[in-house]
């Protein structure tokens, strides 16, 4: 384990610049702490932590000089690795044929992610099982991914919607990332305790100002993130889930769920793991030009499931059902895993306040 002092922490920033890499980390703006390009300690959050409960997000002031001391925004990673809309081609009316600009995927940022969550990382990892395996992979995304270095920081302030402990995802990154910091801010000492998880990550911190950290900054380490993982107070009971769900598909509990349920989507938009999307093709007014754009789409959506004959899930019950069971359980028969990394974005941002942990353990009930 290694060691930078508050002092040197933008010796970092130096380093990832002098290697190419654009950073995008947490800033506080407008009220909200978000996620954007930054290019030194000064952008980043400082003094300022997020106050979450369901349906409820809030920014206070610390009085500390902390930099990471809040949990997650509203937007996650995947809108740089996944983004919201994308060019697929363009074609050009050139006499009586068209010519097809294809997107440059050399063009694609070459990103460091600062400040990634535990939970995010395994979020990521999801993103990666489904864009990255299999015959029908995303070069869009692989360009991305494959250029992506991950700086993660480990949570030691959960919010009141976390509940990755009980996921297995979190609060301490555990694997995934290329750097992994804990912020100390105790007793006067304020420094970053640094963990490699690559050869990328070694040769960045290698350019940076550090040291080697001692023992007892190991076990302080460990002390923290047990106090971090016992302050969570909301959990999801994972055990036979699966099952449980897939038994209880025509459960009239659905129903007291779309009965407050408004289809707004917020829960899938604000999901690190989500991936539903369409595709529109658009032409200028002259008809000389078309473009196909991929966009993020949501299954809470009335056209999502739209085809020849009718819609496949009219209703607010039917769109619910399909997002919890997928997330929680036919995603592990397509992917292997769950979808859900316990990160509690859907409850923090859903207008009404459905908590997905008190639905599953009404099922049980």
């Amino acid at each position: 384990m290694h060691l930078i002092e508050r002092q040197d922490f933008d010796t970092l920033f130096k380093a990832l610049e002098g290697d190419g890499y654009t950073v995008i980390g947490p800033t506080y703006r407008d009220g909200s702490i978000i996620l954007d390009q930054v290019s030194s300690s000064s952008q980043l959050p400082r003094g300022w932590t997020d106050v979450q409960e369901a349906a409820s997000y809030d920014t206070v002031s610390t009085g500390r000089e902390t930099l990471f001391e809040f949990v997650v925004g509203p937007n996650s990673w995947k809108r740089w690795l996944f983004p919201p809309r994308l060019r697929l081609f363009a074609a050009k009316k050139e006499g009586k044929r068209f010519d097809v600009e294809a997107p440059d995927e050399s063009s694609d940022g070459k990103y460091a992610f600062l400040g990634v969550r535990s939970c995010e990382l395994h979020a990521i990892a999801i993103q990666d099982k489904i864009f990255m395996q299999g015959e029908y992979a995303d070069s869009h995304y692989r360009a991305r991914r494959e250029k992506s270095l991950l700086i993660a920081v480990n949570c030691l302030t959960p919010s009141g919607t976390c509940f990755c402990a009980s996921m297995e995802t979190g609060p301490r990154a555990l694997g995934g990332f290329d750097l992994a910091l804990t912020e100390v801010y105790e007793e006067g000492r304020h420094v970053f305790l640094v963990e490699t998880g690559s050869a990328r990550g070694e040769e960045i911190l290698g350019k940076t100002v550090h040291r080697e950290a001692d023992e007892a900054d190991s076990a302080l380490v460990d002390r923290l993130m047990g106090e971090a993982a016992r302050k969570m107070y909301r959990a999801m009971d994972t055990t036979n889930l699966q099952e449980l769900l897939n038994k209880n598909f025509d459960h009239p509990h659905w129903d007291n769920v779309a009965r407050r349920c408004l289809s707004c989507a917020n829960c899938t938009l604000v999901c690190p793991t989500c991936f539903c999307s369409t595709v529109e093709d658009v032409t200028d007014l002259t008809g000389g030009r078309a473009e196909r754009w991929r966009r993020w789409d949501s299954c809470f959506t009335s056209d999502f499931t739209k085809v020849a004959g009718g819609n496949v899930r009219m209703s607010a019950r039917s769109r619910y059902r399909q997002w919890l069971t997928h997330k929680l359980a036919n995603w592990i028969d397509q992917f292997g895993t769950r979808g859900c990394v316990g990160c509690g974005r859907c409850i923090t941002w859903c207008p009404v306040g459905i908590d997905l942990t008190v639905e599953v353990e009404a099922f049980r009930k």
